[in-house]
């Protein structure tokens, strides 16, 4: 069996990452490393812990953008992939995360199987 897939879950609730890790700590493919709500701890952790996939809200606060931080991750941290999700699942939110380098972008309001996919994909690229 290969390791399994190293997560660490951005989002500023905290129900949605609790929500996220216990969901995540079901697939024996996928393990999750580290929790932030904020950019700055994002940050931090991608750098020390090393996921293979940090998994990402568009909007972390009303001054964070997730898109912008993924973008800034990805040029900081090439080996790590960001798959992120977001309840505007719209057209241009899609068109930005892709051009940021986002791996995978996925709406919240899809199910976990789509979550799940994406995560695989991702570090299949």
């Amino acid at each position: 069996m290969s390791e399994p897939i190293r997560i660490l879950v951005v989002d500023d609730a905290a129900s949605v990452r609790r929500s996220l890790r216990l969901r995540l700590a079901l697939e024996t493919d996928m393990v999750v490393v580290g929790e932030a709500g904020d950019a700055e701890r994002a940050g931090r952790l991608a750098e020390s812990l090393r996921p293979d996939v940090v998994l990402m809200d568009v909007v972390l606060s009303q001054s964070e953008d997730g898109i912008a931080i993924s973008h800034s991750l990805r040029e900081q941290l090439p080996d790590i992939v960001t798959v992120l999700m977001s309840q505007r699942d719209d057209r241009s939110t899609r068109t930005r995360a892709a051009r940021a380098g986002a791996a995978a972008f996925v709406g919240k309001h899809e199910p976990i199987d789509t979550l799940l996919a994406a995560i695989r994909a991702a570090v299949r690229r």
